[in-house]
């Protein structure tokens, strides 16, 4: 599918998984290396939820070599061939060196004005619920970025270009250090889950 909405299908919307600009545990901004787990897990889970493209934006050279090795396995190489529900999902996967970069990606490919939407374990002031971003996607023409942030989350700059934030994913305790491809995975469910 390549943007066409259907009934029970979600609209055009997009993922981000940010490695620059985040913040470090003591606030500073910083660059964090991707984890193969990341790229495989989420990618799978994009691809169950209908994410149209998913984006692992990191601006180290080296990073974006290990992505593209891993995504070539998955593609074109044994991988493909030894796993091709993997391949399927690993065809939604982009790598790019800027979060402008992606949302200009996702701009040619939709053909809308793509929306920001960003959320981390710290947002809870002025935040959307899942019903009522869902409700919003399903409503209006935009597509959507939803924007995650790996170490301890994106840096302000992130957060204060946003047009919507999402609610933090909160569950019964005090704990809540969820790994980042587990919060993308609880977003989508409670976003599209049926």
């Amino acid at each position: 599918m390549t943007g066409e909405a259907r009934a029970g299908y979600p609209p055009p919307y997009y993922l981000v998984l940010l490695h620059f600009p985040v913040c470090n545990k003591n606030g500073d901004v910083v660059t964090t290396a991707v984890a193969n787990m990341d790229v495989h897990d989420i990618a799978r889970a994009a691809r169950t939820y209908g994410v149209q493209r998913y984006y692992i934006v990191t601006p180290l050279v080296a990073q974006v070599r290990l992505v593209e090795k891993i995504l070539a396995h998955w593609q074109e190489g044994y991988g493909a061939e030894f796993n091709p529900s993997r391949r399927e999902a690993f065809q939604r996967v982009d790598v790019k060196t800027a979060l402008d970069d992606a949302m200009e990606d996702m701009a040619r490919r939709s053909g809308k004005r793509v929306r920001l939407v960003v959320t981390g374990a710290g947002l809870s002031n002025n935040a959307l619920s899942c019903e009522t971003l869902r409700d919003m996607m399903l409503r209006e023409e935009d597509a959507y970025a939803l924007v995650f942030g790996t170490g301890w989350g994106l840096a302000a700059e992130v957060l204060d270009r946003a047009d919507y934030r999402l609610a933090a994913v909160k569950g019964v305790s005090d704990y809540n250090h969820l790994s980042v491809r587990s919060a993308v995975s609880i977003v989508l469910d409670r976003l599209w889950g049926r």
